[in-house]
């Protein structure tokens, strides 16, 4: 099993472990809630050092990204980012991604941990038609991520530029804890104002110093994985392998607002007729109307006890304080503000379908 660089630091900082695609990462160190609220309400930091970075480079590498990703790669400027994802040719999602445009003819592809070969394996069997180069760097990259209303604040103490500038979407290269050629990007996981900091590894260290020695100053929160999972689930963002899938229809999973039918691109044909006749499932989500937590797999059923879909991710909000989730129903239960049942301990408690972010 892998271990992130900073390691040792986090397990100095209490981190608790667990295994996660293939690394040691911590999963809380003061508690969740505590944790979850810091992000939400002041600054919170995430070492998401696990996650992949190509970077794909050639005259063609516009048109290659054109083919095998969902989104409008052209529209790209260089110094933007989209959301976007990787389509196989059965209509189903190989893998969510982030691309940003760092020079004319330069990308960089942010990938889930738990895919990065697979990922690299089918971006080169799509390569083969257009000969770009694609290198997989993930190994000489740390990432960490600052989140939070305050997170703007702290990076203008240890940056050289006015992030308060910076709109969403976007990716610089700067000055960062006076290290130069650091990237950071104004995305995150949490929904809430954000930054995420692509630090070359030999640097990673010189860059934790500083970041460590002004978390004081704000109150800083380090975040683990329990934390990371329940701020996006409030905001009903999708995760690879509950919410999406190589099965599950990108359309089903309400992805075709990322999704560019203007063009060809791998399983285009497939997704466009999932866009125009529908697909029998339909992404949801929920709140609980009953005390319950939701969690992966349990069964969905209709007022009539009929059984009509699964969830595939839950949690207890803390912001909410109610048990919210995502799940794939038949889509003629899927209207908005309808009551569904949640199996739940062998009980079935009644739930809302209610349209993410669950807290806005």
């Amino acid at each position: 099993m892998k271990r992130l660089l900073l390691h040792n630091f986090h397990e100095k900082l209490g981190a608790k472990f667990v295994e996660f695609a293939g690394y040691e990462m911590p999963v809380t160190y003061n508690g969740v809630k505590i944790e979850h609220h810091s992000v939400r309400n002041n600054i919170g930091l995430f070492d998401v050092s696990h996650m992949g970075e190509f970077f794909v480079s050639g005259s063609n590498s516009v048109d290659f990204l054109n083919f095998s990703t969902s989104n409008d790669v052209k529209s790209l400027k260089i110094g933007e980012a989209q959301y976007s994802y990787i389509p196989n040719y059965k209509g189903g999602v190989v893998d969510d991604i982030i691309v940003y445009r760092i020079e004319k003819e330069k990308f960089m592809l942010v990938v889930n941990a738990s895919n990065i070969e697979k990922d690299f394996l089918w971006l080169n069997k799509i390569n083969k038609k257009f000969n770009s180069k694609i290198k997989n760097d993930s190994d000489n990259y740390s990432l960490l991520s600052i989140q939070g209303p305050n997170s703007i604040k702290f990076l203008n103490d240890i940056g050289e530029i006015d992030f308060s500038k910076m709109k969403r979407f976007k990716i610089v290269n700067t000055k960062i804890a006076n290290q130069e050629n650091i990237m950071v990007s104004s995305t995150g996981y949490t929904g809430e104002i954000g930054f995420e900091i692509y630090i070359p590894s030999d640097k990673i260290y010189n860059v934790w110093d500083i970041i460590s020695n002004n978390a004081k100053k704000y109150n800083l929160s380090y975040v683990g994985l329990a934390a990371r999972d329940t701020l996006r689930l409030e905001m009903g963002y999708c995760l690879y392998g509950k919410e999406l899938t190589e099965k599950i229809s990108p359309i089903s999973a309400g992805l075709g607002w990322c999704t560019n039918f203007n063009k060809k691109f791998v399983g285009s044909e497939i997704i466009y007729k999932d866009k125009i006749n529908g697909t029998q499932n339909k992404r949801i989500g929920f709140v609980m109307n009953e005390k319950g937590i939701p969690r992966e797999n349990y069964l969905i059923y209709s007022l009539k006890s009929e059984l009509i879909g699964r969830v595939s991710s839950g949690t207890l909000s803390p912001t909410l304080n109610k048990g919210v989730g995502m799940g794939y129903i038949n889509k003629e239960f899927s209207k908005y503000r309808n009551t569904i049942l949640i199996e739940i301990r062998g009980k079935l408690l009644e739930a809302e379908i209610y349209n993410p972010p669950f807290v806005r």
